[in-house]
């Protein structure tokens, strides 16, 4: 009868032990990852050249070898009598509560998706890749203003990421190369909590077309790596969903309280077991 007692406490112990260590089984991300290939881990999406949305904010910069002749196309400069290059007083450059550089001089992709240029007019942007309206605004100067065809550079002034939910520092996080990673934006954020759910994390995105989307993402497992949602586009937002045991504990409790039961109740167990293997030899 002993022997059967002692049996059964071990399988319960044996149990508690098995469950308890089966959730940070999920903890780590991607899995298993060393065994992708070189072949495999080389198809990695890379976005390169970010699509241009509505609501973007861009700094377009023209340049050439004629710099009076181009002076007009950069906005806030003008030629003053003289023939010498004028700016426009602006405020001064700050930043938004949402972390992204404002400024009079950057041009805002309205909801028609275009922006107004000087001297040409409005162009539109939306849904074109920003090597492609670099070579639009080119082409719509030269050779009709100019007879040199310009350099013209363009810089995305709000690609932002915002990650919520279960990590450390919830906020907006913004890239100043104009890429962002999963990973990266997740390290921005101070990691996932313990209690984030790996395999339930949402991606909501708005595409340059006017769609909209709602993703799961698993990073537990090693083939998200491959996803073409591992590298971020503008404006994506992160919400990390808190694990089971994070959403059973989502009531209030004063933490030095908490922080007293969870020993007593952990002295107690211990009291009891102790207890009963006691019982058990006698």
């Amino acid at each position: 009868m002993k022997i059967l007692k002692v049996n059964l406490l071990v399988g319960v112990v044996a149990l508690l032990l098995a469950s308890s260590c089966s959730a940070p089984k999920k903890v780590p991300y991607f899995a298993d990852a060393e065994t992708l290939s070189t072949e495999v881990l080389s198809q990695l999406p890379v976005n390169s050249d970010p699509v241009i949305n509505v609501g973007d904010l861009l700094n377009i910069e023209v340049t050439g070898t004629n710099v009076n002749a181009l002076a007009p196309f950069n906005k806030g400069r003008y030629i003053d009598a003289t023939g010498n290059i004028g700016t426009v007083a602006r405020p001064y450059n700050s930043y938004s509560n949402t972390g992204v550089e404002m400024s009079t001089d950057y041009y805002l992709v309205n909801s028609d998706g275009a922006i107004d240029f000087p001297i040409i007019g409005k162009i539109e942007v939306a849904g074109l890749p920003k090597s492609k309206v670099a070579e639009k605004i080119a082409a719509d100067i030269y050779p009709k203003y100019v007879t040199e065809k310009p350099n013209v550079d363009i810089r995305l002034m709000n690609f932002r990421v915002t990650v919520a939910g279960a990590v450390r520092s919830p906020g907006v996080y913004q890239s100043r190369n104009e890429r962002m990673t999963f990973l990266e934006a997740i390290s921005m954020a101070g990691d996932l909590l313990i209690q984030g759910d790996r395999e339930n994390i949402l991606l909501y995105r708005s595409n340059p077309d006017g769609t909209r989307e709602v993703v799961k993402l698993n990073i537990h497992d090693k083939d998200f790596l491959l996803s073409p949602y591992f590298t971020l586009q503008q404006n994506d937002f992160i919400y990390v969903e808190p694990n089971a045991s994070m959403r059973a504990g989502a009531w209030q409790m004063n933490s030095g309280l908490s922080a007293t039961i969870s020993i007593v109740g952990g002295l107690s167990s211990l009291a009891s077991l102790v207890v009963g293997v006691i019982n058990l030899s006698r």
